[in-house]
């Protein structure tokens, strides 16, 4: 029983808390945006715009650390806690206040900056997934238990790093300047994700504290705030429910396909070169293109029917083998981003790819043949492609060697084909 009772102590969140009127004045005082928090909240959304501008990470925390976004989020969930309709009134307001103030400078920065590529730093913010939920939802529990101490600590700047408000918007500004949409979806999608799991973790740690909701005199009143809040609850639990379960599921889905991949080619000692997961289409479908590696018709689907032993189900596997298609891909995959990288470089990538089928490079076999044939010198191994009739087409390998004296080319050719798995060997003596 003792034990039980220390365990209790030790878990109890009631110990060190703060006067919940002292709360509730600090919550209110931080919610507003007008004065010094508006230029605050601008000079960090400028901040951060040009951390994300240079791919600085460290600029991007600092701005994160003077960003002031957070209020408005921690009193909207204390709000809807407290059934206090004026304070969530407040609150919302200023979170839109906010919202537009910082998509403004952001989208003023990135419109007269000269420098739009696209770093790492904002290409991070474009695409959320279910450990956004989770850090958002677990950054707020942390945000609000703060806030309800005697002592704040230093948890408060973590939660602001950790739950990342600011960055996401100023990408969401960068899609706008640029007139990059997609961008601009992800970005403020994973700002809503943050501002709504923030806003309920409050709600619910406020509720477990137990904190007395707001009474007010007129009784039918109090009853319709009452019932438009717990409405306003479950419409924001719902879809966020609903959002961290399609993440998760996405995140599930791309791990199986990324598992597949690796077991059907990378491991047979396959190079992808290019890889396109649409998961949002229905059908869903996995496009993939390799260096070297043609697969026939069979091959391919044998490898769909093989997506199932993966967990990947509802899903075609395209294969892409032409080198002029893919070639479009890719550059229309670039033109999609706006990304620096130009048509010549493409080019370039497809036609290694091209030549890779014609090229031999094995230094292990040069290294025994000297070994076994120590008379044959100055070895080239490499590909043909012959023809047989105007229609049909092979590929052969050629063994282009010097030697002096004369050697068993038929013993030759035979280790040759053994070691490397063909029937198909052309053997070249230059000194002839």
């Amino acid at each position: 029983m003792k034990m039980k009772k220390t365990i209790s102590d030790f878990l109890n969140l009631h110990t060190g808390e703060e006067d919940p009127n002292l709360v509730l004045e600090n919550v209110t005082k931080n919610v507003s945006f007008r004065g010094a928090n508006l230029w605050i909240l601008a000079c960090a959304i400028l901040i951060a715009s040009v951390g994300l501008n240079v791919n600085s990470t460290a600029v991007i925390i600092g701005a994160m650390l003077i960003s002031p976004l957070m209020g408005p989020i921690v009193g909207a969930g204390f709000a809807l806690a407290t059934y206090n309709f004026n304070l969530l009134k407040k609150s919302m307001k200023n979170l839109l206040i906010a919202t537009i103030v910082s998509l403004s400078v952001s989208i003023l920065y990135f419109y007269l900056s000269p420098f739009k590529e696209i770093q790492s730093e904002l290409l991070a913010r474009t695409s959320p997934n279910i450990y956004d939920v989770l850090i958002a939802f677990f950054g707020g529990i942390v945000g609000a238990v703060s806030i309800t101490r005697v002592e704040k600590g230093n948890p408060i700047p973590g939660v602001a790093i950790a739950t990342a408000l600011m960055p996401p918007l100023c990408t969401a500004g960068f899609g706008i300047a640029t007139g990059n949409y997609s961008f601009f979806f992800g970005a403020f999608y994973l700002y809503t994700i943050n501002c709504f799991f923030i806003c309920i973790a409050t709600f619910f740690i406020i509720k477990f504290l137990k904190y007395k909701p707001v009474l007010l005199t007129n009784k039918i009143y109090e009853k319709r705030i009452r019932y438009g809040i717990t409405v306003l609850i479950v419409i924001m639990i719902v879809p966020s429910a609903y959002l961290a379960y399609n993440l998760l599921n996405e995140r599930k889905y791309t791990q199986h396909v990324e598992n597949f991949i690796n077991d059907e080619f990378i491991n047979n000692g396959y190079t992808v070169i290019y890889k396109k997961i649409n998961y949002n289409s229905n059908p869903k479908s996995v496009e993939l293109a390799f260096l070297s590696k043609k697969f026939d018709s069979l091959e391919i689907k044998s490898l769909n029917n093989s997506l199932k032993n993966f967990g990947i189900n509802n899903t075609n596997l395209i294969i892409k083998q032409n080198t002029s298609d893919l070639k479009a891909e890719i550059l229309n995959e670039i033109n999609s981003q706006k990304n620096t990288v130009s048509e010549k470089d493409v080019q370039i990538n497809v036609l290694k790819g091209e030549l890779n089928q014609y090229k031999s490079d094995n230094p292990e076999l040069i290294k025994e043949i000297g070994i076994l044939f120590p008379e044959v010198k100055n070895i080239s191994l490499g590909k043909l492609q012959t023809f047989y009739k105007p229609d049909s087409a092979g590929v052969e390998t050629a063994f282009i060697y010097r030697s002096e004296t004369k050697i068993d080319e038929e013993k030759l050719k035979a280790w040759l084909e053994n070691k490397l798995k063909t029937n198909k060997i052309i053997l070249m003596n230059t000194k002839n």
